[in-house]
């Protein structure tokens, strides 16, 4: 991982901040999320979010202290990279943060030599396709193991 692969970048927009630097980020507001509002990960523990995000490349959209808008790479900075738990919140979905997180996250030159991007979604596709994802073009060749689907929900 070189110098300007960590090099943080903050790119204001409309009265938001998207940027890379976790030191700006909400923790406490990414798990609220994440725990009460994903889908994917209702109920998850703190301390696992925590650990995703330091060991993520991480995205966000602030709006002052407030984290609005979150998205991460779990990656080898290489080959790889798998991107996860994407959001903005309700109130302030329709003006283009999204677009604008993935236009930021895509345009890294890193990110540009990564061999394979993945992704899970079951709404966003016309989002994504923008990036140019699209069906697995061998999806008899991936597998998983899904320890449990609801793993966190007691």
């Amino acid at each position: 991982m070189s110098s300007s692969t960590t090099t943080p970048i903050s790119i204001p927009y409309e009265g938001y901040l998207i940027t890379t630097d976790k030191s700006l980020m909400n923790l406490n507001d990414i798990h609220r999320w994440l725990s009460e509002e994903a889908y994917w990960s209702k109920q998850i523990p703190y301390d696992t979010v925590a650990t995703l995000f330091h060991h993520s490349f991480c995205i966000g959209v602030m709006s002052g202290s407030c984290q609005i808008g979150f998205a991460r790479l779990v990656t080898d900075y290489a080959t790889f990279a798998y991107l996860a738990d994407v959001y903005v919140i309700e109130p302030h979905r329709g003006r283009g943060l999204s677009v604008q997180m993935m236009n930021a996250l895509f345009s890294l030159e890193w990110v540009k030599g990564l061999r394979r991007i993945m992704l899970s979604t079951i709404h966003a596709h016309g989002l994504y396709h923008k990036y140019g994802f699209s069906s697995c073009r061998y999806p008899e060749r991936l597998m998983e193991i899904l320890q449990s689907p609801d793993m966190y929900r007691s």
